[in-house]
This record gives structure tokens, C-alpha cells and sequence, in this order.
């Protein structure tokens, strides 16, 4: 099977840029979907505005001329005969097209139209003349020192070199139902699209192959549970479990108590638990989640519980030993951050049964860890890990029961039919003493505003967040406020009365838990960060959160930001700062039920953003939308559950979509 370096054209430089926006195999590159298409249309020259954005196509009538500047730029300008008449051409940066652009071709030129001077400042010049219908362009996501243009050519090249080798994921039998053209014609039609009724057409095709591969893989799991649905007996007494929910130094809401109620009757039957706890953010799963480990220790087997972060991980570590400091249990944290020394001897304590639960992230999966008896598996924000990585940690064990927990609430259709298979169990319900978090949104011209709120707060004490969407200033998206940026504003406004630090996804582990160690206690006043803090990190002096650039998060996102704040006991604001989009961040002040927003979200996004500004773990789709391509969703899980059910042999598909799940997850 061939690799990215060996498609024509791709070299060091180019692969660790390819690398850098998630390219990493050929199959990564021909799947990287435009997303966006541009019409290209003959501009009327007469009609546009001054400095509007033109197509046009002509001759060249003159010999460019290049003027050279300091610090290596330059200036191309020549004249152009078009069908509107001779219009003057200029464009910076391009001496490498000298040769190419020369008197009497015919060449097509995309930039601004200055109407006075009559001269078009050309960001793009393509060879060749605009037919009379539109030509489709498409547009790509990339990153600095990848042009859209060397995407398109990588693309097509691997295409041509190893199209034959590119794998399709559906059954011939619905390849001929569904009268679709093979999956080489339907990506290079995506990527070259003639005509938009073809584009269409490929993209149906596409987006059913990965909701086929989806459903399968979901199915497929469902139809192993129910296969091997005996579990682990038990005779777990409810007393002893009442008792120690008595020890618990607050009370559990209905909700918790009947979660609690259905996870005992679970894991005392005969069949296997394959539960799923959802719950709003705050609404406490996880002290029902270390219930469950408590009971699972008393039927004499060992817990698993893999968080998404280590992060949180370590906070859940936490949290379990100070629940359980009266009892006689040995609790082991087990992350990638943990010393060779100690995972040496935490292996040998899971393989010989010392060690009784266990916290941690994908080091739980590792080759390495072997269990005694592990008989509860527990999945935090399960949505995050892929099918594999649930399966991995799930066959650790002989046939442990499953809870897998979501913060994530999820419209109640589509929840049926992603984890149909699933027991569930709802905590709408907040803790007694919960406060709603009061939500306003801000434009810039009111920082000065936002920036007062922040000082109040600091004078009682209190701690902020302050949340951007990127790492570090971008030239692709130089609108958006950038973790450093914002370190550097909040340090000249309160660098000399507070600490100020960021966090975001690209540090080190060890830094970014040195740093929240240090926020939730209390050394550092106002934390800047990404996204990371949305899910689980608890501080409950942290009362107040301010979200830059609100507008580029999804609803159930900014709620699960707000979420980090409104812990302790008293009033806590979330401060929403942007620009536009107001009318949709308005579902924000006046509603705090997750449900309700989730719905809200979907019906304005779709699911693209039900789990965070990034997807992750199953939920990753690139092309499919849940929402907008449902039915499409409903006919891949009807076709895939029919081919697992009437197609007993192991054909080269299933083989092909089975091994996907060891390799893809």
C-alpha cells in the first residue's frame, strides 16, 4: 500500500504541512473534502462596484513587466484584451509566471476591480479562458505554505497514482441498489466537480459510505452484545450500598438515586450492562459513576474509568480517594504522564488483583495493562473515544459491565439511533444549591465593561476564564482572537495585581496539569485557555467566565464552557463577547437546560458542533451531517443492520469494515 511521500510532488516540506492539518495518509488527502465550492463566472465589468471582487478572461495584449522591491517582492503588470475591452493587470509575488504569460494567451484573472483606474490587483491567474457555464472551484481548508491550488494538485495526483488502491466501504449489493458510480469517480468529481447535478450525485455517494461504515460499526457492536449478553453474577446488597451513599457528605438528587437504582439492578442480573448516563453539565454523574466502582467492589472485581484528558483524569483520581479515604481500597492513577517506574509496578498490581479501580486516559488500553477481574468498565464523555478505543478497554476484561457517560445531551431521535443499543439513564436534575450561571452577551466596544466585571470579581477574590478559539495568532483566520493575544491584553489591564497563565491542547500534559493544579488552587487568578477546560475541570472558586469570539462556537459548546463556572455557592457569570451572530447567542441568556439548547443547536448547526468545535471518537464526519443528511443516516442503518443479519459468510467487505475498527477506532 502506498504512502503519502510516494505520491508525485510531495516532499519533506510538503508532508509535515499535510501532517500539520491532519493529513497523514493518502486515503486522509483524498478524503479531504472541500468545504466550500466557488462559482466562476464572467464578471461584468459595467456592473460591478469599485474594488468588487472580478472574474475575467481575455488575451494578453503586452509583455509583463516584473518590478522588483525590497524584502524579496515583486510586481507584475500587463494588459489584458477582454470581450469588455483592454483592462490593465497587476499581481504581487508571481515572477515565477513570467515565461508562462505570454502575448496572445488566453488566461482567466480572479481579483478587485479598481473602476477609476480600470486595473484588476489579481490575487489568482489561472491559464485558459472561462467556458460559458460556471466552473465549480473547490475551496480547501489549509495552512500557511499550502496554497489551494497545491492541495487540488496533491489531491488529483493521488488520485491517478493510487485511485485503484483506495478502499470502498460499501457492498456491491447497494452499490447496484443505489445505481452509485464507484468511489474513484465519486472523489474525483467532489474534487473536480463539471457540473452540480455530478457534484450532487458524488456526494450522496460518499456521504452514504461513511454513515454506512458509521451504522456498521455500531451495529456490529450491538449484534456481538446481544450475542454474548451473559454477564458477571452478583448479589450486590443494596443495604451496604445505601449505607455507603449515607457517608456521602451531601444528598443525592431523584434523579442520581434512580440512576443509581437502574445501574445495581443492571449489574445484579444476568445479562451484561451497556448503559449510557446522561446528564446536563453540573448535574453530578460522576459521584453516580463511583457508586457504581463502590458496588463493583463489593462483588469482589476491579474498575476501569478512562477519562478524555488527563486533565480531568486526575481529577476524578482525586475526587474517588477523598470519597473513599475511610475505606480499605487501593485506587491507582494511570496516565501517559506517569513514570516508567510506576507503571511497571501498577501493571503488576492490576495483573495480580492489589490494585481494585483505576483511573485513567488511552493508558488503560495500552498492550501492557492486564486485569485480574476487571469488571466495570467506565467511559467518561464517551463520545470522545473512538468505537475501537471503547472496545479495546471493554475486552480487558471477561465481559465487564459498561457505563459510558456523556455531558453531551443529544436530540432525543438521533440518541436512538446512535446508541440504540443502550440502556439510558437521564439526570436533568441540579445538586441542591446550584446556581444558575447568569449569561449576557457583549461586543467588543464594550470591553472596557467586561473588563470591570473581571476586576469585581478579582476584588472578592474570585477566579476568571477567558476563553479564545485559536492557539496562537493565524493568517487564515486573523480575525480571531488567539490565546496569546489574549495573555497579552489581560496582563497589561491586571498583570500588576494577578497571575495570569494560558492552557491550551498543544502543551505538554506535565504543563497543562502543572497549570490547573495551580488555578484550582487559587495561585492563578485568570486562566486563558482553549476549549480544553470545556469538559469536566472543576474549580469551584472560579466564578465567572468570558468567552471571546462567541460567535464561531456552537450552542451545546458554549454550554459546556459555561459549565465550568456556577460550582460553588455563589452567583456566577458567563460573558459572551462578539460582533454578530447575536440572535442565535441570545438561546444563551435565557436558557440553562443542556437538552434544550442541544435542540436549539441542531435545528441552527446540526451536529457539527454537538461535541465540541472539533469532532471526536465516533462522531467524526467529513462529509455526512446528522442533521441534514438524517435520511440518508436511517437507510445506511437499515442496509447495515440487513447486511450483518442476511449475509452470514465473512465477505471481503466485512473484512475490510471489521479490520477498520482495530485500525481506525
Amino acid at each position: 500500500m502506498a504512502i503519502l511521500k510516494d505520491v508525485k510532488g510531495i516532499g519533506p516540506k510538503s508532508l509535515s504541512l499535510l501532517n500539520k492539518i491532519g493529513i497523514t495518509t493518502i486515503d486522509d488527502l483524498v478524503t479531504h473534502y472541500p468545504f466550500r465550492y466557488e462559482y466562476l463566472i464572467r464578471s461584468n465589468l459595467l456592473e460591478v462596484n469599485d474594488m468588487d471582487k472580478v472574474i475575467i478572461d481575455g488575451k494578453i495584449e503586452s509583455v509583463p513587466i516584473l518590478m522588483r522591491f525590497k524584502a524579496g517582492l515583486n510586481k507584475m503588470n500587463f494588459r489584458l484584451v477582454s470581450n469588455q475591452g483592454v483592462v490593465g493587470i497587476s499581481i504581487f509575488n508571481r515572477a515565477f509566471m513570467k515565461n508562462e504569460l505570454q502575448v496572445g494567451i488566453t488566461v482567466t484573472v480572479i481579483g478587485k476591480y479598481d473602476k477609476k483606474k480600470n486595473v484588476i490587483t489579481a490575487n489568482e491567474i489561472k491559464m485558459g479562458a472561462l467556458s460559458n457555464k460556471a466552473r465549480i472551484e473547490p475551496i480547501y481548508h489549509v495552512t500557511k505554505g499550502i496554497t489551494n491550488k497545491n492541495l487540488s494538485t496533491y489531491i488529483n495526483m493521488a488520485l491517478l497514482m493510487h485511485g485503484k488502491e483506495i478502499t470502498d466501504y460499501i457492498p456491491k449489493k447497494y452499490i447496484e441498489k443505489y445505481n452509485f458510480s464507484n468511489k474513484r469517480t465519486a472523489l474525483n468529481i467532489v474534487h473536480n466537480p463539471p457540473s452540480d447535478e455530478k457534484l450532487m450525485e458524488a456526494k450522496y455517494r460518499l456521504k452514504y459510505e461513511e454513515l454506512f461504515t458509521f451504522m456498521f460499526k455500531i451495529n456490529y457492536l450491538k449484534k456481538q452484545n446481544k450475542s454474548e449478553n451473559l454477564g458477571i453474577m452478583r448479589n450486590i446488597s443494596k443495604e451496604q450500598v445505601q449505607n455507603f451513599i449515607k457517608t456521602i457528605p451531601f444528598e443525592l438528587t431523584k434523579d442520581q438515586q434512580k440512576a443509581v437504582d437502574e445501574i445495581l439492578n443492571d449489574m445484579n442480573s444476568k445479562g451484561r450492562m451497556n448503559r449510557l448516563l446522561q446528564g446536563d453539565v453540573g448535574s453530578g454523574k460522576t459521584i453516580v459513576s463511583f457508586i457504581a466502582m463502590y458496588m463493583n467492589y463489593l462483588s469482589g472485581m476491579q474498575s476501569a474509568l478512562m477519562a478524555p484528558t488527563e486533565i480531568l483524569a486526575i481529577q476524578h483520581y482525586n475526587n474517588l480517594k477523598d470519597l473513599l479515604k475511610k475505606q480499605n481500597i487501593n485506587i491507582a492513577l494511570l496516565t501517559g504522564s506517569t513514570l516508567k517506574k510506576e507503571k511497571t509496578e501498577i501493571y503488576k498490581e492490576l495483573k495480580n488483583g492489589k490494585i481494585d479501580m483505576v483511573i485513567g486516559t488511552h493508558a488503560l488500553i495500552q498492550d501492557d495493562v492486564v486485569y485480574k477481574n476487571l469488571g466495570l468498565v467506565i467511559t467518561d464523555e464517551q463520545h470522545r473515544f473512538g468505537v475501537n478505543q471503547r472496545t479495546n478497554l471493554q475486552n480487558k476484561g471477561m465481559k465487564p459491565d459498561i457505563l459510558y457517560m456523556s455531558a453531551t445531551p443529544i436530540p432525543r431521535t438521533y440518541a436512538l439511533t446512535i446508541y440504540g443499543d443502550m440502556d439510558t439513564s437521564i439526570i436533568k436534575e441540579k445538586p441542591k444549591g446550584r446556581k444558575k450561571v447568569v449569561t449576557c452577551i457583549k461586543n467588543s466596544a464594550e470591553i472596557k465593561d467586561v473588563l470591570q466585571m473581571m476586576l469585581d470579581e478579582l476584588k472578592k477574590h474570585h477566579q476568571v476564564y477567558v476563553i479564545a478559539p485559536l492557539v496562537e495568532d493565524s493568517t487564515d483566520s486573523s480575525e480571531l482572537t488567539s490565546v496569546c493575544d489574549l495573555r497579552d491584553k489581560m496582563k497589561l489591564a491586571f498583570g500588576e495585581y494577578y497571575n495570569i497563565d494560558i492552557v491550551h491542547g498543544k502543551m505538554a500534559s506535565k504543563a497543562k496539569e502543572l497549570i490547573m493544579q495551580e488555578f484550582t488552587q487559587g495561585k492563578i487568578q485568570i486562566l486563558i485557555s482553549t476549549t480544553v477546560v470545556e469538559v469536566g475541570v472543576d474549580v469551584a472558586n472560579a466564578n465567572m467566565m468570558v468567552i471571546f469570539d462567541a460567535n464561531r462556537f456552537g450552542l451545546s459548546t458554549l454550554h459546556q464552557l459555561r459549565g465550568r463556572v456556577g460550582r460553588g455557592s455563589t452567583e456566577s457569570k458567563c460573558v459572551l463577547i462578539s460582533d454578530t451572530d447575536t440572535k442565535r447567542l441570545n438561546v444563551m441568556e435565557k436558557e440553562d437546560d443542556g437538552f434544550k439548547i442541544s435542540e436549539a443547536d441542531f435545528k441552527l448547526r446540526g451536529h457539527g458542533d454537538l461535541f465540541g468545535t472539533k469532532q471526536s471518537g465516533d462522531m467524526t464526519f467529513k462529509i455526512a451531517n446528522i442533521r441534514d443528511d438524517y435520511d440518508i443516516l436511517l437507510k445506511a442503518k437499515k442496509d447495515s443492520e440487513e447486511y450483518l443479519n442476511c449475509n452470514t459468510e465473512i465477505d471481503e467487505i466485512k473484512l475490510k469494515l471489521v479490520s477498520s475498527m482495530n485500525s481506525n477506532g
